[in-house]
């Protein structure tokens, strides 16, 4: 009787278990996966620059073909017709234009805010780490620790070489590289950096200093921060919520070739991963190496 009444209750929380699963496209959703949906803006400057949905593309395939634990999705060309496609993700990547008030994440603050008092992770790459002051900002802080904040921030093409990393898993596997691209740097961060964690970290060389002030080129605030007291500046970290979400700013990605690296690609793959809450192997995530023919094929414009 006893084997019969646990096999009974055992039937009975396996089948409420199933049915309970939330269902998309007519499948239940496995509970192994993490899902990681992508956010891209319209790919802007000229080809090979700014090409959000080349670049995720090539991410999300990395993901799905090297991690089990992910189910990546992209959402094309600006905040989901539907988006009720978010309430069930593990993490949301966005890779799109700012710099304004109209940013598509700020424009959602209210639903992007519900999720990630749920621990949703969020990833911010490049230019979409740029919002205006006060608000917005104040915004992206919680959210990621640190945003590009005009007259302050600056973003100059500059080659940056990293020789060594936190102990953290989204550096894992990661070995000393160096690469050109538009770093921003002298970024907005949460005060004292609390709860962050800088992952990439170069000392800018002078010549990036070397426009007259102006918006994003130059001013007398990074000016002392570089030029007289040396001060590293970070390029990418890692952000531990305090409502147990996860957060990473990322400020490379201008230029599409860079995806061809494999540090650069290993170390933006790992921080997604992290973010959704994805233990990172010890060697990191690892992904082929696309070849030139397969990003120019990536860089015609999607609709």
């Amino acid at each position: 009787m006893l084997k019969a009444l646990k096999a009974i209750l055992f039937f009975v929380l396996v089948y409420t278990n199933i049915i309970a699963q939330p269902v998309q496209n007519g499948q239940a959703k496995s509970q192994a996966k993490k899902k990681i949906v992508f956010i891209t803006g319209p790919d802007s400057h000229g080809k090979g620059e700014h090409e959000h949905n080349g670049g995720a593309t090539l991410l999300a395939k990395a993901l799905n073909d090297s991690v089990p634990q992910a189910s990546a999705i992209i959402v094309r060309n600006g905040w989901p017709a539907d988006p009720g496609i978010l309430e069930d993700a593990d993490a949301i990547v966005i890779y799109s234009d700012g710099g304004d008030a109209n940013h598509m994440a700020y424009l959602h603050a209210e639903q992007v805010n519900r999720l990630t008092n749920k621990g949703v992770g969020l990833v911010f790459l490049h230019f979409s780490l740029e919002v205006p002051k006060g608000a917005p900002g104040d915004q992206f802080r919680k959210w990621i620790g640190g945003y590009f904040e005009t007259n302050w921030s600056v973003n100059p093409v500059w080659e940056a070489a990293f020789a060594r990393y936190p102990d953290h898993p989204v550096a894992n596997g990661v070995k000393p590289f160096s690469i050109v691209d538009e770093w921003y740097y002298h970024m907005r961060f949460a005060e004292d950096m609390k709860d962050i964690t800088p992952i990439l970290q170069a000392l800018p060389p002078e010549s990036t200093l070397k426009q007259p002030d102006g918006t994003h080129s130059n001013n007398k605030f990074v000016r002392e921060a570089v030029l007289e007291r040396k001060e590293l500046q970070t390029l990418a970290w890692a952000f531990d919520r305090p409502d147990g979400g996860r957060g990473f700013g990322f400020t490379g990605g201008h230029m599409h070739k860079n995806w061809q690296n494999d540090n650069f690609r290993k170390l933006v793959l790992n921080a997604i991963a992290w973010s959704a809450k994805i233990q990172v192997p010890a060697n990191g995530i690892p992904s082929a190496t696309p070849t030139k023919s397969e990003l120019n094929a990536l860089t015609k414009r999607m609709e």
